[in-house]
């Protein structure tokens, strides 16, 4: 059983629907000078750690990775539980890669859970391919005692684990880990890169059925395939005039600015296509520049602008009295709320396009899997705009 890396996009959609209503609120708030009080509980928390293999056969599971990213930052964007959106955090851990520690078990944890799309982007494009040991049960292990998994028990918690060497490689012993993850109401799902039977044979599936997760086998190079439409330049063209919305400031801004751009370039890379469906994430909720953005950070009241001093201001903004300061940045936020409005507008249009040229695609499989994820969706209560 073959199919691509849009499987596991696919198998996280499914998952999401189990759990709803977090009530845990990241408290790092960039030039807040007193921690606010939020008595408040936060939208439920989706957290996905990608486990990926980084040995040399693993090129086009990376480019796979890098390629559909904003697939799944969009299809999860859609997500509702009641009338709440979860937020999404990932964290990426790589594994199997002779450049790696020998005594770590050859595993780098890339980036730890964040919600920062630009920062993840970035991380998964520095990964490259080397020959090395591939233990699995290892690096689950690593990831379940390094990452902030939380104590929440509504957050929906979930390692997707890629590789291709047998599942029961290394020391520490995959069961035993599943146990503990299974303990910590964290659900492990298994991606085997290559024939389906043999993923079997060598332990992936049962790596995922003691934590009642899913197992799946992909051919990692297969090339992702990116629909155009006859939408996609204007929604590009949205995407530049969204650009010119961020008000950077502080230590962070003039970085974050360029990452942004970078990573704009990086999803270009790949088709235009791909660079539209980046765009579509940059207009969801779950793009979020608090800590560099002035719009963001003054719309979710985590910097007040008293206590911003005029050296950590854009250059539009210094010698402003601080009513100027808030009518500038409120009329920058304006402009971003109708321009995100147009590309979802543009993007609904977009869907239904690539939806009918999808009819004339033989991958039934994924047509069918959708069409299950929105049944079962119905069925938890969830919806998807």
């Amino acid at each position: 059983m073959k199919t691509n890396f849009k499987l596991l996009l696919l198998v996280i959609v499914l998952a999401s629907i189990t759990a709803c209503n977090a009530k845990t609120k990241n408290k790092d708030f960039a030039l807040y000078k007193t921690e606010k009080k939020d008595s408040e509980p936060k939208n439920q928390c989706i957290k996905v750690a990608l486990l990926l293999d980084t040995s040399n056969s693993m090129d086009g599971l990376i480019d796979q990775a890098k390629a559909q990213l904003w697939d799944l930052v969009n299809e999860l964007s859609y997500a509702k539980c009641g009338t709440k959106k979860p937020n999404l955090e990932i964290a990426l851990y790589e594994y199997g890669n002779d450049r790696l520690n020998s005594y770590e078990g050859y595993i780098k944890q890339v980036l730890a859970f964040s919600d920062d799309l630009d920062e993840i982007s970035k991380e998964l494009f520095s990964l490259t391919t080397n020959g090395g040991e591939e233990y699995c049960g290892q690096v689950i292990k690593t990831s379940l005692n390094q990452l902030n998994w939380g104590t929440n028990a509504d957050d929906l918690k979930l390692i997707f684990i890629a590789g291709n060497e047998p599942f029961t490689q290394g020391k520490v012993n995959y069961k035993n880990v599943a146990i503990n993850a299974k303990e910590k109401g964290i659900t492990i799902n298994t991606i085997f890169c290559g024939n389906y039977k043999q993923g079997i044979v060598t332990n992936w599936k049962d790596g995922a059925d003691i934590t009642y997760g899913d197992y799946m086998a992909i051919n990692q190079n297969n090339k992702t395939v990116h629909i155009a439409s006859p939408y996609d330049d204007d929604i590009l063209l949205l995407n530049q005039k969204l650009n010119k919305t961020y008000v950077a400031y502080g230590q962070k801004g003039r970085q974050k600015t360029e990452l942004q751009a970078e990573q704009d370039s990086n999803a270009r890379y790949y088709s235009k296509a791909n660079a539209v469906k980046r765009t579509v994430s940059k207009s969801s909720h779950l793009y979020k520049n608090k800590s560099w953005d002035l719009v963001d950070a003054i719309e979710q009241d985590e910097v007040d602008l008293e206590d911003i001093e005029e050296s950590q201001l854009p250059t539009e903004l210094k010698g402003k009295t601080e009513v100027e300061i808030k009518k500038y940045v409120t009329k920058k936020g304006e402009e971003r709320v109708n321009i995100q409005k147009q590309i979802q507008e543009l993007n609904a249009k977009r869907k239904e396009y690539v939806l009918n040229q999808k009819k004339n695609n033989t991958n039934n499989l994924e047509n069918a899997m959708t069409k299950a994820i929105k049944e079962q969706a119905k069925k938890k209560k969830y919806t998807w705009n």
